[in-house]
């Protein structure tokens, strides 16, 4: 799995960015952990409130997933990588969210 991850700012500019499916063939929401909301908009206004309530500065740290060109990865390969980056980052038990997104057959993956 390739990983690239960044810092990022900015709730609602990140989850439309996330839901847009005008630049992909297919987007879904694989899973939101740790969060009451059922919609990616409204969890990380969630994750951005409960930071509000604690000493974070920054609530969101935003990972790919994206397979080598050859291999196509299945939804349980993404949270097996999403737990192992999680475990290893110190993340653990956090709120989170993942989205799968398609375009032209490859599909990847965006951990929130």
């Amino acid at each position: 799995m390739i990983l690239k991850g960044s810092q990022r700012a900015g709730a609602k500019a990140l989850a439309d960015h996330l839901m847009n499916d005008r630049d992909n063939d297919h987007v879904s929401c694989l899973e939101l952990r740790g969060i009451l909301s059922e919609q990616l908009h409204g969890a990380f206004a969630e994750m951005h409130a409960i930071s509000k309530a604690t000493q974070c500065k920054q609530f969101m740290f935003s990972l790919s997933l994206n397979p080598p060109q050859d291999y196509i990865a299945t939804e349980q390969d993404f949270l097996e990588a999403a737990d192992r980056v999680e475990q290893q980052l110190g993340l653990t038990g956090q709120p989170r969210a993942i989205v799968m997104h398609e375009k032209e057959g490859r599909r990847h993956a965006h951990v929130v």
